[in-house]
């Protein structure tokens, strides 16, 4: 076999991989936009209306329960995830720790991103067993904070890896202390740092092994951090494995609801981190 009999073997297994991913992509989100897209034009109401005693036994009612657990539980847990990755992300630059011990919690991370989202829920679930507690919003809220972690924090130390080095070098030479010029290197990786939020945010939202044996799976909107909580994929697997037909087509119409939410965050991800890209540029 000639090398070009090689290069033209090659280049047609990869039109076929990417045509075969390309492919159940399509068939995936075509099908959820489909069949989701047909209840929500015929039932538009059910993303606005909060669920009957019913609702998962063929009642009537909507999911408006789950999208605002949702946002209930990703929100605070990001906001908690974000303050954490941001302070380890600084101090894993070299001014403030040694390249080993910066590659070391790097493996660690690593690590944490590739655990199964399942793994955080478990190991919540077991705190909530040795204390005696119950799946509530504040038990799914700490599952949720320990998956986006990791994430978040790798986005945000590689966006500050990523500043060029003579802008530190610049504020030193200008006297600047460590925290004046990490303010500095802050904003040049502004772009960096906003994506990473956005995904993790986006993560969380998608997510629903984490939260699975720990929010509780109510089907009313929590008043307190005790009560039990319901997101859209928690309650996408509810709907799909229900025996009424009209309930697991609510299940589509969740699915699209979550997709477009996770799509518009990836979207608005992009945006935003061109908009901060401008700027860091023009200052």
């Amino acid at each position: 076999m000639n090398r070009y009999t090689k290069q033209t073997l090659v280049e047609s297994l990869i039109r076929l991989s990417m045509a075969l991913v390309v492919g159940v992509l399509a068939l995936i989100i075509g099908m959820t936009l489909y069949k989701g897209g047909l209840v929500l034009w015929n039932q538009p109401e059910v993303v606005i209306t909060a669920p009957g005693p019913m609702y998962l036994l063929g009642g009537s009612g909507g999911f408006l329960h789950a999208i605002l657990g949702s946002f209930a539980i990703v929100l605070p847990a990001t906001l908690i995830a974000t303050l954490l990755a941001l302070a380890v992300a600084m101090y894993l630059q070299t001014d403030y720790c040694s390249e080993r011990f910066a590659r070391a919690v790097n493996l660690l991370l690593y690590v944490l991103w590739g655990t199964p989202a399942i793994v955080y829920g478990v190991f919540v679930l077991t705190l909530l067993i040795v204390m005696e507690a119950r799946a509530s919003l504040l038990a799914a809220l700490v599952a949720v904070t320990l998956l986006q972690f990791p994430i978040i924090a790798r986005f945000m130390d590689e966006a500050l890896r990523s500043v060029a080095a003579n802008l530190k070098e610049s504020g030193y030479s200008l006297g600047l202390t460590r925290l004046e010029t990490m303010k500095i290197t802050l904003k040049a990786a502004l772009p960096g740092l906003t994506a990473g939020v956005i995904m993790g945010f986006a993560r969380g939202l998608g997510d629903g092994a984490a939260v699975l044996f720990t929010a509780g799976g109510g089907i009313n909107m929590p008043n307190e951090l005790d009560d039990s909580a319901t997101t859209l994929p928690i309650l996408i697997f509810q709907q799909a494995s229900s025996p009424y037909p009209s309930v697991r087509d609510d299940a589509f119409a969740a699915a699209f609801v979550l997709m477009m939410l996770v799509l518009g965050l990836i979207v608005v991800s992009k945006l935003i981190a061109n908009h901060f890209s401008r700027y860091t540029q023009d200052h």
